[in-house]
Protein backbone atom coordinates (compact mmCIF):
# COMPACT_ATOMS: atom_id res chain seq x y z
CA UNK A 1 0.00 0.00 0.00
CA UNK A 2 2.58 2.50 1.15
CA UNK A 3 4.68 1.33 -2.40
CA UNK A 4 1.47 1.71 -4.34
CA UNK A 5 0.73 5.34 -2.76
CA UNK A 6 4.28 6.85 -3.56
CA UNK A 7 4.39 5.73 -7.05
CA UNK A 8 0.78 7.26 -8.15
CA UNK A 9 2.43 10.41 -6.24
CA UNK A 10 5.50 10.44 -8.21
CA UNK A 11 3.44 9.78 -11.53
CA UNK A 12 1.36 12.70 -11.14
CA UNK A 13 4.32 15.21 -9.71
CA UNK A 14 6.19 14.69 -13.01
CA UNK A 15 3.31 14.56 -15.16
CA UNK A 16 2.58 17.82 -13.98
CA UNK A 17 6.33 19.60 -13.16
CA UNK A 18 8.21 17.78 -15.39
CA UNK A 19 7.09 17.46 -19.03
CA UNK A 20 3.58 16.24 -18.71
CA UNK A 21 5.06 12.53 -19.30
CA UNK A 22 3.87 9.59 -17.03
CA UNK A 23 7.14 7.88 -15.64
CA UNK A 24 5.36 4.95 -14.50
CA UNK A 25 3.25 5.13 -16.95
CA UNK A 26 5.22 2.81 -20.25
CA UNK A 27 2.03 1.90 -22.07
CA UNK A 28 1.15 6.02 -22.34
CA UNK A 29 5.02 6.50 -23.11
CA UNK A 30 5.10 3.95 -25.56
CA UNK A 31 2.53 5.37 -27.29
CA UNK A 32 4.41 8.51 -27.28
CA UNK A 33 7.04 7.38 -29.08
CA UNK A 34 4.95 6.30 -32.16
CA UNK A 35 2.76 9.48 -32.44
CA UNK A 36 6.00 11.83 -32.00
CA UNK A 37 7.92 9.19 -34.55
CA UNK A 38 4.98 9.60 -37.16
CA UNK A 39 4.87 13.47 -36.53
CA UNK A 40 8.47 13.69 -36.85
CA UNK A 41 8.78 15.64 -33.36
CA UNK A 42 12.62 14.03 -32.61
CA UNK A 43 13.00 15.15 -29.39
CA UNK A 44 10.08 14.69 -28.05
CA UNK A 45 10.22 11.17 -29.42
CA UNK A 46 13.62 11.01 -27.55
CA UNK A 47 12.40 12.11 -24.01
CA UNK A 48 9.45 9.61 -24.40
CA UNK A 49 12.28 6.94 -25.29
CA UNK A 50 14.47 7.77 -22.65
CA UNK A 51 11.15 7.04 -19.85
CA UNK A 52 10.84 3.87 -21.46
CA UNK A 53 14.64 2.94 -21.61
CA UNK A 54 14.93 4.35 -17.87
CA UNK A 55 11.98 2.64 -16.64
CA UNK A 56 13.06 -0.72 -18.35
CA UNK A 57 17.02 -0.11 -16.92
CA UNK A 58 15.56 0.58 -13.69
CA UNK A 59 13.47 -2.69 -13.32
CA UNK A 60 16.51 -4.91 -14.90
CA UNK A 61 18.31 -3.71 -12.17
CA UNK A 62 16.05 -4.33 -9.76
CA UNK A 63 15.38 -7.87 -10.03
CA UNK A 64 19.08 -7.95 -10.60
CA UNK A 65 19.75 -7.23 -6.87
CA UNK A 66 16.69 -9.37 -5.82
CA UNK A 67 17.67 -12.61 -7.83
CA UNK A 68 21.27 -12.18 -5.99
CA UNK A 69 19.46 -11.65 -2.73
CA UNK A 70 17.37 -14.67 -3.26
CA UNK A 71 20.22 -16.66 -4.37
CA UNK A 72 21.92 -15.44 -0.71
CA UNK A 73 19.47 -15.85 0.87
CA UNK A 74 19.35 -12.21 2.09
CA UNK A 75 16.59 -11.35 4.66
CA UNK A 76 16.19 -7.47 3.55
CA UNK A 77 16.82 -7.52 0.16
CA UNK A 78 13.81 -5.54 -0.82
CA UNK A 79 15.52 -2.42 1.42
CA UNK A 80 18.56 -2.28 -1.34
CA UNK A 81 16.39 -1.41 -4.33
CA UNK A 82 13.94 0.82 -1.75
CA UNK A 83 16.78 2.81 -1.01
CA UNK A 84 17.79 3.97 -5.02
CA UNK A 85 14.76 4.43 -5.49
CA UNK A 86 14.37 6.94 -2.40
CA UNK A 87 18.02 8.09 -3.40
CA UNK A 88 16.89 9.06 -7.32
CA UNK A 89 13.48 10.47 -6.02
CA UNK A 90 15.30 13.18 -3.45
CA UNK A 91 17.72 13.88 -6.54
CA UNK A 92 15.18 14.93 -8.78
CA UNK A 93 13.10 16.77 -5.74
CA UNK A 94 16.35 18.79 -4.61
CA UNK A 95 17.81 19.42 -7.85
CA UNK A 96 15.00 20.08 -10.49
CA UNK A 97 17.36 22.32 -12.69
CA UNK A 98 18.75 19.44 -13.98
CA UNK A 99 18.39 18.45 -17.86
CA UNK A 100 14.79 17.43 -18.69
CA UNK A 101 16.14 14.05 -20.16
CA UNK A 102 18.12 13.31 -16.37
CA UNK A 103 15.12 14.13 -14.38
CA UNK A 104 12.81 12.06 -16.44
CA UNK A 105 15.14 9.30 -16.27
CA UNK A 106 15.60 9.35 -13.01
CA UNK A 107 11.99 9.31 -11.91
CA UNK A 108 11.68 6.81 -14.46
CA UNK A 109 14.28 4.47 -13.57
CA UNK A 110 13.01 4.94 -9.84
CA UNK A 111 9.72 3.71 -10.93
CA UNK A 112 11.37 0.78 -12.46
CA UNK A 113 13.24 -0.68 -9.44
CA UNK A 114 9.93 -0.27 -7.60
CA UNK A 115 7.95 -2.55 -9.74
CA UNK A 116 10.47 -5.13 -10.03
CA UNK A 117 10.87 -4.81 -6.16
CA UNK A 118 7.72 -6.29 -5.28
CA UNK A 119 5.83 -8.76 -7.84
CA UNK A 120 3.92 -11.32 -5.37
CA UNK A 121 1.70 -10.64 -2.35
CA UNK A 122 1.17 -14.56 -1.60
CA UNK A 123 0.05 -16.38 -4.92
CA UNK A 124 -1.36 -13.00 -6.25
CA UNK A 125 0.54 -11.49 -9.17
CA UNK A 126 1.01 -7.50 -8.08
CA UNK A 127 1.95 -3.95 -9.57
CA UNK A 128 2.75 -1.45 -7.30
CA UNK A 129 3.70 1.44 -10.29
CA UNK A 130 0.54 0.87 -12.64
CA UNK A 131 -3.10 -0.05 -11.87
CA UNK A 132 -4.35 -1.10 -15.65
CA UNK A 133 -3.35 -5.10 -14.71
CA UNK A 134 -4.73 -4.78 -11.22
CA UNK A 135 -8.07 -3.52 -12.49
CA UNK A 136 -8.25 -6.30 -15.11
CA UNK A 137 -7.41 -8.60 -12.41
CA UNK A 138 -10.37 -7.29 -10.13
CA UNK A 139 -12.66 -7.80 -12.52
CA UNK A 140 -11.62 -11.71 -12.95
CA UNK A 141 -11.85 -11.63 -9.14
CA UNK A 142 -15.49 -10.43 -9.28
CA UNK A 143 -16.40 -12.69 -11.98
CA UNK A 144 -14.86 -15.73 -9.30
CA UNK A 145 -16.83 -14.29 -6.74
CA UNK A 146 -20.20 -14.33 -8.85
CA UNK A 147 -19.78 -17.73 -9.96
CA UNK A 148 -19.34 -18.97 -6.45
CA UNK A 149 -21.72 -17.43 -5.02
CA UNK A 150 -24.43 -19.11 -7.70
CA UNK A 151 -22.94 -22.54 -6.69
CA UNK A 152 -23.52 -22.20 -2.91
CA UNK A 153 -27.36 -20.95 -3.93
CA UNK A 154 -27.16 -24.24 -6.28
CA UNK A 155 -26.04 -26.21 -2.77
CA UNK A 156 -22.39 -26.23 -3.86
CA UNK A 157 -19.57 -26.23 -1.44
CA UNK A 158 -17.72 -22.89 -2.71
CA UNK A 159 -17.82 -21.34 0.62
CA UNK A 160 -13.87 -20.81 1.24
CA UNK A 161 -13.49 -19.97 -2.51
CA UNK A 162 -15.70 -17.44 -2.57
CA UNK A 163 -14.51 -15.83 0.72
CA UNK A 164 -10.74 -15.91 -0.34
CA UNK A 165 -11.84 -14.41 -4.24
CA UNK A 166 -13.46 -11.50 -2.14
CA UNK A 167 -10.96 -11.28 -0.22
CA UNK A 168 -8.33 -10.88 -2.83
CA UNK A 169 -10.72 -8.46 -4.73
CA UNK A 170 -10.83 -6.08 -1.68
CA UNK A 171 -6.74 -6.02 -1.65
CA UNK A 172 -6.43 -5.24 -5.62
CA UNK A 173 -9.18 -2.68 -5.17
CA UNK A 174 -7.27 -1.28 -2.17
CA UNK A 175 -3.88 -0.88 -4.46
CA UNK A 176 -6.28 1.02 -7.44
CA UNK A 177 -7.26 3.72 -4.23
CA UNK A 178 -4.53 4.29 -3.09
CA UNK A 179 -2.46 4.62 -6.18
CA UNK A 180 -5.50 7.34 -6.94
CA UNK A 181 -5.11 8.86 -3.51
CA UNK A 182 -1.31 9.33 -4.44
CA UNK A 183 -2.16 10.53 -7.23
CA UNK A 184 -4.85 12.99 -5.53
CA UNK A 185 -1.81 14.33 -2.91
CA UNK A 186 0.61 14.34 -5.24
CA UNK A 187 -1.53 17.08 -7.39
CA UNK A 188 -1.79 18.79 -4.22
CA UNK A 189 1.81 18.81 -3.21
CA UNK A 190 3.02 19.81 -6.64
CA UNK A 191 0.72 23.33 -6.42
CA UNK A 192 1.90 24.23 -3.22
CA UNK A 193 5.55 22.97 -2.97
CA UNK A 194 6.49 21.93 -6.96
CA UNK A 195 8.82 19.22 -7.52
CA UNK A 196 9.74 19.44 -3.75
CA UNK A 197 6.65 17.88 -3.21
CA UNK A 198 8.59 14.74 -4.49
CA UNK A 199 10.27 14.70 -1.01
CA UNK A 200 6.96 13.19 0.51
CA UNK A 201 6.77 9.89 -1.40
CA UNK A 202 10.47 9.57 -0.92
CA UNK A 203 9.49 9.63 2.69
CA UNK A 204 7.16 6.86 2.37
CA UNK A 205 9.62 4.97 0.29
CA UNK A 206 11.48 5.25 3.49
CA UNK A 207 8.72 4.30 5.91
CA UNK A 208 8.68 0.74 3.35
CA UNK A 209 12.68 0.39 3.97
CA UNK A 210 11.54 0.07 7.68
CA UNK A 211 9.19 -2.12 7.51
CA UNK A 212 11.10 -4.42 5.16
CA UNK A 213 13.71 -4.97 7.83
CA UNK A 214 11.36 -5.48 10.39
CA UNK A 215 9.15 -8.09 8.30
CA UNK A 216 11.00 -8.87 5.60
CA UNK A 217 10.02 -9.17 1.53
CA UNK A 218 9.72 -12.96 1.53
CA UNK A 219 12.41 -14.70 -0.76
CA UNK A 220 10.08 -17.44 -1.43
CA UNK A 221 7.22 -15.11 -3.01
CA UNK A 222 9.56 -13.97 -6.19
CA UNK A 223 9.61 -17.70 -6.86
CA UNK A 224 6.70 -18.10 -9.96
CA UNK A 225 4.05 -19.75 -8.00
CA UNK A 226 0.04 -20.55 -9.39
CA UNK A 227 -2.58 -18.02 -8.74
CA UNK A 228 -5.04 -19.20 -6.93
Amino acid sequence: MLLTFAAGFVDIVGYLAIYQTFTAHMTGATVHVAQNLVAAHWMDAVKAGCVVSAFLLGSVIGRTIIEIGTRVRMRSIASATLLIEAALIVAVARWPILPVMALLAMLAAAMGLQTATLTRVGSLTVHTTFVTGMLNKLAQLLSHAAFTTYDILCGRPAAAMRQQHLRQAKFILSIWFLYLAGAAAGTWAKSVWGVRGLLFPAGTIAIAIVVDQVTPLSIEEEHDQPER
